[in-house]
């Protein structure tokens, strides 16, 4: 499944294709599920490619119903002007969603596939939405000791009712040096509507731009940072990768640096002292741990140049998958190639659903 309705839509295409090249024909048979902008789904076997292109080809029009009783995959089939009826496309042993940002890495998908009774690759929906909001995130993190770079969460209404207050209140964060700051749309990835401000007149551009974006923002001091990153897999006993290190083209690893300007410079395993990197790997299992993640997630921290302090940054439940991208690259580092690596995570997707399948939702009295 791929696509959605985020501002990720594009970078969840690129990972569908690199996982649809990676899947065996010999041992999955796969269906094609594509969320276009506008939320509706599309079934079959060449969706990718009519995504792409903006052909119209013969897929059908699709849903998966919140009704375990009526598991699979459905068309919506025309059958009168006024009226449709479903048909049932296929049966789905799993789910491999890599609908990157709202509406899909956000517990709002994982919600119905756990209504529908599907396994599915990754997080479910605590985990899910916890990893997504980046202003709960913090809250948990320090609720569990570790240590992030002090923040504050904002609504766009206050910005709109009273920016000179807004403004006045962001710039308290650090009194003695209130710049540079981050802005943040808080349930985003792959840096979209992230800037870098350095001033006043900066932050109000800052914010303007996060809140396309997001009703709710997160503003962080801003940190002379090496960026450090560890992949994580499993379920209740994750494992950590090697540590890599995002050495960005530009100023900060920016959605331009990610995916387009490719020269930024993935160094793996990253060039820290073992005993650094032995701490972020400890740390991201930690992290990972306390919202409850499942499958997979790309842990993301920030080592301070300037004191050699170490701060978690975020944790990307459904991260970028293509050959390319941080996640499978640390694991292919760590000796786990890029198509077991998928057979992993579907393998997880089953057992996390049968753990779940041993949960009685009927309470008898003896």
């Amino acid at each position: 499944m791929f696509g959605g309705r985020s501002g990720e839509h594009e970078v969840s295409l690129m990972s569908a294709r690199s996982i649809l090249d990676a899947l065996d024909p010999e041992k999955y048979e796969v269906t094609q599920i594509g969320v276009k902008h506008d939320g509706s789904w599309m079934a079959g076997d060449n969706v990718l490619q009519v995504m792409d292109s903006g052909a119209k080809g013969q897929e059908a029009q699709a849903v998966l119903l919140p009704d375990p009783k009526h598991p699979g995959l459905y068309g919506i089939k025309t059958i009168s002007e006024t009226g449709e009826e479903l048909e049932k496309i296929t049966t789905l042993d799993v789910i491999f969603s890599v609908l990157h940002g709202t509406y899909g890495e956000d517990g709002a998908m994982q919600g119905l596939f756990e209504v529908n009774g599907v396994a599915y690759v990754g997080s479910g929906v605590v985990g899910s939405a916890v990893g997504m909001d980046k202003g709960v995130f913090k809250d948990v993190m320090v609720a569990n000791h570790i240590p992030v770079v002090e923040s504050m969460v904002l609504l766009r209404t206050e910005l709109e009712a009273d920016m000179t207050a807004v403004l006045d209140q962001i710039e308290s964060l650090v009194p003695s040096k209130p710049y540079p700051l981050f802005v943040k749309p808080a349930n985003l990835g792959s840096s979209v509507g992230i800037s870098k401000c350095r001033c006043r007149g900066d932050l109000v551009e800052g914010l303007m731009e996060a809140a396309r974006f997001d009703r709710r923002l997160v503003i962080e001091r801003g940190v002379n940072a090496r960026e450090i990153e560890v992949s994580v897999l499993g379920n209740d006993n994750p494992e950590a990768s090697v540590a890599g290190e995002v050495v960005p083209s530009r100023e900060f690893y920016s959605y331009e640096a990610k995916y387009i300007d490719d020269n930024s410079d993935l160094l793996i395993p990253a060039p820290i002292p073992d005993e650094i990197a032995d701490m972020v790997r400890e740390i991201a299992v930690k992290a990972y741990k306390a919202i409850d993640c499942a499958g997979l997630a790309r842990v993301d921290f920030l080592l301070d140049k300037d004191t050699g302090e170490i701060f978690l940054s975020e944790i990307n439940t459904l991260p970028g998958f293509t050959k390319i991208s941080m996640y499978p690259k640390l694991w292919a580092a760590s000796g786990l190639a890029y198509p077991d690596l998928v057979d992993r995570l579907i393998e997880l997707a089953l057992e996390r659903k049968a753990d779940k399948d041993r949960i009685e939702h009927k309470y008898r009295k003896e």
